[in-house]
């Protein structure tokens, strides 16, 4: 299986205190958690699209479409699972509409995206056993968050290289 390339939306400095104040609430209560992610991008993010390959036109259009809506609000509504035996945790984001339509519109156009639609989250922990999740709802409360998001990046996973769009 192909390196996953990604478009990625980053919260502001606060929104990323609040995501890592989750993972750190997790890792105390000996849960997975992202803070457990060791690689030197692992930043709280909303996946834009994950696709084998993206080429300058995929980033312009990003750039144009994207971007140019940022910096935007949008507000941690909930807790949910993603996966089989063992889940992600993610928190689940409402976005405002106009970016929900540039976001489809750029998946449209980009080959091969991984997952239909888009479901806006931020992942708190990956790989957790499914008798853990009770533990992890309890831990980490059910107060709404709102976060800003701020900028754009993409990932390439072939060069290791993070640009800022």
């Amino acid at each position: 299986m192909p390196r996953m390339h990604a478009l990625e939306l980053l919260p502001d400095e606060a929104g990323c205190d609040v995501v890592r104040r989750d993972w750190q609430v997790l890792r105390d209560a000996g849960l997975p958690s992202q803070l457990d992610h060791r690689g030197a991008t692992n930043s709280p993010h909303v996946t834009v699209l994950a696709a084998p390959a993206l080429d300058g036109d995929d980033e312009q259009r990003a750039s144009e479409l994207v971007a140019s809506l940022l910096p935007t609000q949008v507000r941690a509504s909930g807790i949910a699972l993603l996966g089989g035996t063992r889940v992600s945790v993610v928190r689940v984001l409402d976005v405002p509409d106009p970016l929900v339509r540039v976001v489809l519109d750029l998946r449209s156009q980009v080959r091969d995206v991984q997952h239909v639609g888009w479901l806006p989250h931020v992942t708190l922990a990956r790989r957790m056993d499914r008798a853990d999740v009770g533990r992890a709802v309890e831990a980490l409360g059910h107060e709404d968050v709102v976060l800003t998001l701020a900028s754009l990046r993409r990932w390439d996973p072939d060069a290791g290289i993070v640009t800022t769009l």
